[in-house]
This record gives C-alpha cells, sequence and structure tokens, in this order.
C-alpha cells in the first residue's frame, strides 16, 4: 500500500496510508491529512488512489502545490515524489511501485493458476496437469468461458458452469470481457478490450479519465481536466461511476460506447 511522509524542515511529523480511494489534505479539521498552517488553504490537494496509482489534484488552493519544485493542477504520482504544500512536504512512497503497469498485475494473476498444475509434475508429467485443472476450477472456469462462451461454453460445461455464471450474472462485468467501441473522430469503429484492471483514456493536458475492473464490476473515474466526462448525457462528479452494458461516454471530445462482450 503507498503512503505520505509528511515532513516539516526534514523532520518527520506521521506517515499517512492511502489506504482510502479519496484523501483530503488541507487546514479544515474535516480534511484527512490536516496541517495547520495560515499558508495552506481549507481544502488545498486531494489524493485519489485507484488500485495501484494515485492521482494528485490542487484544489483551486491560494498559493499552490508543488510535485519535486514544478506547480501543478493535476498529477499522477510517481514513487518517491515530494509534494510541497506551503512549508510542508510529503514524500510519496509506494511500496507496489506506482509505475507498475496494470497489465503486469493480470499477467501475474493469469499466471498463478497455470503455474500450480505445472509446479507438482514439473519435469516429465505433463500428462498430470490434464486430471489437476479439476483441482482449482475457480480460476480456470471463468476464464475459459471469457475467452470461448461462442464455441463451445453452453455445450461443452453445463452442469459446472451455471452456478459461477448464473452468480456472475448480476454484477455481470467482473467475469465478462467488457470493451469500449469509439463512435466519433478519426478512430470511429476501433475497439479497445478493457483487459487490463486499470485502464487510462482521453487526451493528456486536455481530459483523462481511468476505466477500472473491480470485483463489483468496472468503473470510470475522473481524473485530469476542467471538465467531467460524460455519460448518457449526464456529466458524473469526482467519485468513481459504475458503468453499465451500452453506456455512451463523452471524453476529450470522442463518443464511446462501453459494452460487455458476450
Amino acid at each position: 500500500m503507498a503512503k505520505l511522509i509528511l515532513s516539516l524542515e526534514g523532520s518527520v511529523i506521521r506517515e499517512v496510508p492511502l489506504d482510502k480511494e479519496r484523501i483530503m489534505i488541507g487546514r479544515k479539521p474535516s480534511n484527512e491529512i490536516q496541517i495547520e498552517n495560515l499558508a495552506v488553504s481549507g481544502e488545498h490537494a486531494c489524493i485519489v488512489t485507484i488500485l495501484n496509482d494515485s492521482f494528485l489534484e490542487d484544489m483551486g488552493s491560494t498559493n499552490g502545490t508543488l510535485v519535486n519544485g514544478n506547480p501543478i493542477k493535476k498529477h499522477i504520482l510517481q514513487n518517491n515524489d515530494v509534494i510541497e504544500i506551503g512549508k510542508y512536504k510529503l514524500k510519496y512512497v509506494a511500496e507496489a511501485p506506482a509505475h507498475t503497469p496494470a497489465e503486469d498485475f493480470e499477467k501475474t494473476m493469469i499466471l498463478r493458476p497455470s503455474a500450480r498444475p505445472a509446479a507438482a509434475p514439473k519435469p516429465a508429467n505433463e500428462p498430470a496437469p490434464a486430471a489437476k485443472p479439476s483441482t482449482p476450477p475457480p480460476t480456470p472456469k471463468l476464464m475459459t468461458p471469457a475467452v470461448s462462451v461462442p464455441p463451445a461454453a453452453p455445450a461443452a460445461k453445463p452442469a459446472a458452469q451455471p452456478a459461477p455464471v448464473a452468480a456472475a450474472a448480476k454484477p455481470g462485468e467482473p467475469y465478462l470481457l467488457a470493451a469500449v467501441q469509439i463512435l466519433t473522430g478519426p478512430s470511429a469503429g476501433r475497439e479497445l478490450d478493457l483487459v487490463k484492471n486499470l485502464t487510462t483514456l482521453g487526451k493528456p493536458g486536455l481530459q483523462v479519465a481511468v476505466i477500472t475492473r473491480r470485483p463489483q464490476g468496472y468503473f470510470i473515474t475522473h481524473v485530469e481536466g476542467a471538465k467531467f466526462p460524460i455519460i448518457n448525457g449526464k456529466m458524473i462528479d469526482a467519485q468513481a461511476q459504475p458503468l453499465h452494458d451500452h453506456d455512451v461516454i463523452e471524453l476529450a471530445g470522442v463518443k464511446m460506447e462501453f459494452f460487455i462482450k458476450k
């Protein structure tokens, strides 16, 4: 879990784990990180953490927010970044490196199941894994339908599949692959599969949002830009917004449709 180390003139005051999706920094007591100093605005800055990534945003403070000596409005935090608010410094430390791509995390999750069957009969017992997949059914069964539902899902495993798939049908997204299709602009018609746990969309410096895949489904969160993304004609707020099949997203002047791949 990432954390902030708050210090003043080289002396560490405290460490704050980023264990919430949204953490406010400012002079008011209502902030998760309160800094009692007149140079600090009541609600000075905010840190949004999604999976292994944290995003810093200045909340229109009077004296501004610096990262590594540079003024920012919004910034994707990297390991060892130093945030300056007034005379105070907050060092961002990511125990799991913040720059690690979400796809690397996902590869780890995918490879673990296949590594277990191969670990026991390592050198020559290749046939054994064919009998062992029945031992860890959850992961193989859920992943196989996601890729091969069209050819053989209904007929291949009607007995074992109904329970997980029916349970997953209500949340929908956790067990089914989702994608976005570009509707307007030069890339109209292009599809992007949301295979990562975190997918960044938009144009840096103009408007950026991230779509995250969670156990409850897919969510979109505003990251950068004066305007927030629009879903089905309605602008979202700063909180993570759940996505539903065929939602239309407007982001950085481009319309795209979110849909579940059957």
